[in-house]
């Protein structure tokens, strides 16, 4: 994506975005036409032609043009900046300090490169450091629902606590963000978690890895296929 692109993307291109949204782009493919949408943005056809294409170029849409009109699709982009709209609304008429998304799955097994990767001293010392706890040696693996994939993106758009990139005599190891948590099972509550999202993962946005003080399988009592609520917060 170039530079070019990303700053073209300015209030009147998330309108066109917003709008897109209500048509139920968020969803899958919907059918619009530039004049209905210059109606709604009190702009010309043309206008919002350009608004359109500059979404598509910076990543925020996927367009297909036909003879009567386009199918036009949010992306993960797309959705992450309308968060981020939605977020300082929030702030405006809620008083919110920091934004929170709610995600929802199952618990699944990983494959054991969590432990491996957490216990590791040139992320054990940061994690002590900014975080304020030594992990438990494993990250808990959700799955996330149809919905919470989608909503997934949004964390993109929250502050978080960074942990830098290493390296050691053999290789480098990459940095990761991680986000305030809490795991929710059945009315228990593991209050103190973070979301960690590494720069490189084998992970897809499908699924969220969390770590936490304590193992939370025992603190929660969780088995493979148990439905838990996680709640992302930004850093206070």
């Amino acid at each position: 994506m170039s530079e070019s692109a990303v700053s073209a993307v300015g209030n009147d291109e998330l309108a066109a975005l917003k709008f897109v949204a209500l048509d139920g782009a968020r969803s899958g493919p919907v059918k619009i036409s530039c004049s209905s949408l210059a109606d709604r943005l009190d702009a010309s056809s043309q206008t919002a032609s350009r608004r359109l294409q500059r979404l598509e170029r910076s990543g925020h849409l996927e367009r297909d043009v036909v003879a009567d009109g386009q199918w036009v699709s949010l992306t993960e982009s797309g959705e992450a900046a309308l968060h981020r709209e939605y977020d300082h609304y929030r702030r405006i008429f809620e008083g919110s300090d920091a934004a929170t998304i709610e995600l929802a799955g199952t618990v699944t097994s990983g494959m054991g490169e969590g432990r491996h990767y957490i216990s590791l001293p040139g992320y054990m010392e940061q994690f002590e450091e900014r975080l304020g706890y030594e992990p438990f040696p494993g990250t808990l693996n959700v799955d996330l629902d149809e919905e919470s994939v989608r909503t997934r993106s949004a964390i993109s758009s929250l502050s978080g606590v960074p942990i830098d990139g290493w390296e050691d005599d053999e290789r480098t190891f990459g940095p990761a963000t991680c986000y305030p948590a809490s795991v929710e099972y059945e009315g228990d509550t593991a209050a103190t978690a973070h979301i960690i999202v590494p720069e490189r993962t084998h992970h897809d946005e499908t699924q969220l890895e969390v770590i936490a003080p304590v193992k939370l399988r025992d603190e929660l009592g969780l088995d493979d296929g148990d439905a838990v609520e996680v709640s992302v917060e930004a850093v206070r």
